[in-house]
């Protein structure tokens, strides 16, 4: 039975390695220490996916800063989502990322934020953040679509800027 469920901290080892066997690289399951580590960690809103027992699936909703003309307004992030490369294909990455984005907005966010496939994103409700003048520092050989964001609620035509991620993510590329 799948279960979608907050992480706890006897889930970190497993975590850990389903994170970089999805990326194949250590790289994302660092990513997943740092943001835990970070002031912009939400204990709530990381989720793992439990598989009769067995973590094979998580995400994680942390904070962000979007720099608008006026102000900084604090916002969600979803980075990184993995699923073990053997449960991938059964719906276990959109039961987490539809379970993040409700707590998200039970939370009050407005929205949430995220760099990914288009293609797969875009069935959870994600478009191209730049259709609302939002912009992601996505690397250069990313399509600009990979810029996402989902609205929670109302569209807010005052949160419009540049995407600051917290310091969690510096240097992991």
């Amino acid at each position: 039975m799948l279960t979608i469920r907050p992480e706890r901290p006897e889930d970190h080892d497993a975590i850990g390695a389903v994170v970089e066997a999805a990326f194949g690289s250590p790289a994302e399951a660092l990513l997943v220490e740092r943001i835990r580590a970070s002031d912009g960690y939400r204990a709530e809103l990381a989720l793992v996916a439990d598989l009769d027992g067995a973590v094979v699936g998580h995400v994680m909703i942390s904070d962000a800063e979007l720099h608008t003309p006026d102000a900084v307004r604090r916002l969600a992030m979803l980075s990184p989502l993995a699923v073990s490369p053997a449960h991938q294909k059964e719906g276990i990455g959109g039961e987490l990322v539809g379970t993040a984005c409700q707590l998200a907005a039970d939370a009050g966010e407005a929205l949430v934020v995220l760099e990914g496939s288009p293609v797969y994103y875009g069935r959870f409700g994600f478009e191209p953040s730049s259709t609302y003048g939002i912009d992601l520092p996505i690397p250069d050989w990313a399509p600009r679509d990979a810029s996402q964001i989902r609205w929670l609620g109302e569209v807010d035509p005052t949160m419009t800027g540049n995407v600051v991620y917290s310091s969690a993510f510096d240097g992991l590329e």
